[in-house]
């Protein structure tokens, strides 16, 4: 079995930075693409962004483009998520997601069911 785990969440000031870390772990795992989702109060989950742990193609929500950076580091099986210039916008709990199937495309996707596994969140709040 496969478990994330996000960590890094808090609450910060519209403008302040935050990064936030996910860390996978099991005895098969060799995920080929992870990101992150976010999902805030009587929305539905969104797409942040994404990464391919082969080569490090990401892809970017249009509404952080510019503002987060995603990394990964694959010895340690992490992905982390640096968010700049924080907007009240952005308060949600944050989701690290994780693909175990094999992943070729170059464009990364942005639904949930192009990922198999699921962190239990962290909340950022930006505050006004």
């Amino acid at each position: 079995q496969v478990q994330l785990v996000e960590s890094g969440g808090g609450l910060v000031q519209a403008g302040g930075s935050l990064r936030l870390s996910c860390a996978a772990s099991g005895r098969t795992f060799s995920g080929s693409l992870m990101g992150w989702f976010r999902q805030a109060p009587g929305k539905e989950r969104e797409f942040v962004t994404g990464i391919t742990t082969s080569d490090g193609i990401t892809g970017y929500a249009a509404s952080v483009k510019g503002r987060f950076t995603i990394s990964r580091d694959n010895a340690k099986n992490t992905v982390s998520l640096q968010m700049d210039s924080l907007k009240p916008e952005d308060t949600a709990v944050y989701y690290c997601a994780a693909r175990q199937r094999p992943f070729s495309s170059a464009y990364i996707p942005f639904t949930s069911a192009a990922y198999d596994y699921w962190g239990r969140g962290t909340q950022v709040t930006v505050s006004s």
